[in-house]
């Protein structure tokens, strides 16, 4: 047996932007052998950062699955439109999870400082529009937080 090499570099971080998305009320799909499967909708917002300026377009949706250890699943893929005209599809999958009293008052939609839960995505995007062309080859992490209508995510590009 060979010894393992050394690790490579962390890989850098480089703020990108954030994203703030404005959510419509939850619809459940009841239960599924996964867990409870939701779905809720993207009603639009603002992204503003030194890489990456415009709106949330209405119509997006975040699907998830309320996990049986108390872990959410998400799934959300919306469109970022920017002043050039550029749309910018995003997909982004995440995970949040907690102490169940702290996501107890997420649900009821009270203020929750993010230090208090996990709240973590992975993004992607993809675009024709040649300014920003540069972002179908950029792999993102995001770090988030839900508030009671809002869903805030700080995105860093991985280098």
């Amino acid at each position: 047996m060979t010894e393992a090499l050394p690790p490579l570099p962390a890989p850098g971080l480089t703020y990108l932007t954030q994203v703030r998305c404005d959510v419509g009320e939850l619809l459940t799909l009841g239960p599924a052998p996964a867990g409870e499967r939701r779905v809720v909708p993207l009603l639009g917002g603002e992204v503003s950062g030194p890489a990456l300026v415009g709106r949330i377009v209405p119509g997006g949706a975040d699907w998830q699955w309320n996990r049986s250890d108390g872990a959410l699943e998400i799934a959300a893929h919306y469109v970022i439109e920017t002043a050039e005209g550029a749309r910018i599809e995003v997909q982004s999958n995440g995970l949040r999870h907690g102490p169940a009293a702290v996501l107890a008052r997420l649900a009821r939609g009270e203020a929750v400082a993010p230090h208090e839960y996990f709240f973590r995505t992975l993004m992607r995007f993809a675009t024709g529009h040649a300014a920003y062309e540069h972002l179908n080859r950029v792999m993102a992490v995001a770090s988030g937080r839900r508030e009671a209508r809002r869903v805030v995510l700080d995105v860093w590009q991985l280098g």
